[in-house]
């Protein structure tokens, strides 16, 4: 490579690097929000990609496991500048929230904060949050019976069957049933992604996916180290995680909270103040990581959570042009994405609301908040200081 393609490969990744640190520091309000600031920043200022090609990047990434915004950046980064350029795409977006919910989380361990009013008023924070994400994703991806029924039946087996393996058995069930359901067919041209990735790196990165997805709980009982336990944990979590960053919760939940790792009212005050902080709701994984094992657990949390969205991505983009166009793969789509309604619905009963709204001021609280997130449209952040401050009035 010569010195002039080298000048504008650098001059890319810094542009990749600056707009997304941008991107990471300013755009509150989740993974929907996030797209909005995408589009914005990408398509409308930048022009890097077209309107049709950013659509066609945004499903793929709705498609897959993991945190679709983070996912959509890593995406437009490595088109952009290649494979450093989708990394340093991350990076920028993803560090300012965690580095913002490490340092909270440091203000818990060192300080015996976890019973004061505010801590409370952010547990209700996340009652008004999850309210307002089941609310809109029942909208979108349940729209008719068979949906509604699919999401119901998903949230009863959840709160029944507590376990892991329980999720995983429904987004199987799932898109088995949309297969069969919602086979839709569709005549729609679609513009092909030019994608700077081979299909032999691609497959590469699909097959080492599955592999550390499978090898790392045989590590797990061999080594029996607690930063492999970590490891493995949070990986699992970022693995099988459809719809976003709000369905991580009863994943990181159940392998956070029973083990002992992190209690309750930590897990549930770190969720509440990760609405707080712009950037991806995945980096809750930093906050407790941090809680669990300082700096060094933060750093294993942060990387084995996002380590599956950056493997899929680049695993999938070379293949998305075709799979996209399969009315098979739409179809089974279909079903999961009622399935994880139904699995926020039973997050948002338990762990949520059992352990927020204790008496009469705290619903009255919850609806206050959620009113003022779902119908005055005020800003994530200011909803997390009202529910601060309103949390210390009811206490």
């Amino acid at each position: 490579m010569d010195q002039s393609k080298k000048h504008v490969r650098l001059q890319s990744i810094l542009e990749v690097l600056w707009v997304s640190l941008k991107l990471g520091i300013t755009s509150f309000g989740g993974p929907v929000a996030h797209l909005g600031y995408f589009h914005d920043e990408y398509v409308r200022r930048k022009k890097w990609l077209d309107e049709r090609s950013f659509a066609d990047l945004v499903a793929l990434c709705q498609f897959l496991p993991g945190p679709a915004s983070s996912q959509v950046g890593i995406g437009i980064g490595t088109i952009r500048a290649g494979l450093l350029g989708g990394f340093i795409a991350w990076f920028g977006f993803t560090m300012p929230s965690v580095i913002a919910l490490v340092l909270f989380a440091f203000v818990m361990k060192g300080f015996d904060i976890g019973n004061v009013g505010w801590i409370h008023g952010l547990k209700i924070v996340a009652v008004a949050i999850v309210a307002q994400a089941i609310l809109g994703m029942g909208q979108k991806l349940t729209p008719d019976r068979k949906r509604v029924t699919i999401a119901i039946v998903s949230a009863t087996i959840t709160l029944i069957w507590q376990t892991t393996i329980s999720q995983i058995v429904l987004i199987a069930l799932a898109a088995l049933i949309g297969l069969l359901l919602y086979q839709e067919k569709t005549d729609m041209e679609r513009t092909a992604l030019q994608i700077p990735v081979s299909r032999t790196l691609g497959m590469i990165c699909i097959a080492l996916f599955l592999a550390i997805l499978v090898g790392l709980p045989i590590l797990r009982g061999i080594t029996s180290q607690h930063w492999m336990e970590l490891f493995d944990s949070f990986y699992r979590s970022g693995s099988l995680v459809f719809g976003g960053g709000h369905v991580v919760l009863p994943l990181l939940e159940r392998e956070m909270v029973p083990t002992g790792w992190v209690s309750e009212e930590n897990f549930l005050s770190g969720y509440g103040i990760t609405q707080a902080v712009p950037g991806p709701l995945f980096t809750f994984a930093s906050y407790l990581g941090a809680i669990n094992g300082g700096i060094f657990g933060a750093v294993i949390a942060t990387f084995a959570i996002f380590l599956p969205a950056y493997l899929l991505v680049i695993g999938t983009l070379p293949f998305w042009n075709v799979l996209r166009s399969n009315p098979k793969i739409q179809g089974a789509l279909t079903g999961i994405n009622a399935t994880v309604v139904g699995i926020l619905l039973a997050a948002f009963y338990n762990p949520i609301w059992t352990s927020a709204i204790l008496h009469p001021a705290d619903f009255a609280l919850a609806a206050i908040l959620f009113i003022l997130l779902v119908f005055w449209k005020l800003p994530p952040w200011v909803i997390v200081i009202a529910g601060a401050i309103g949390g210390i009035l009811v206490s």
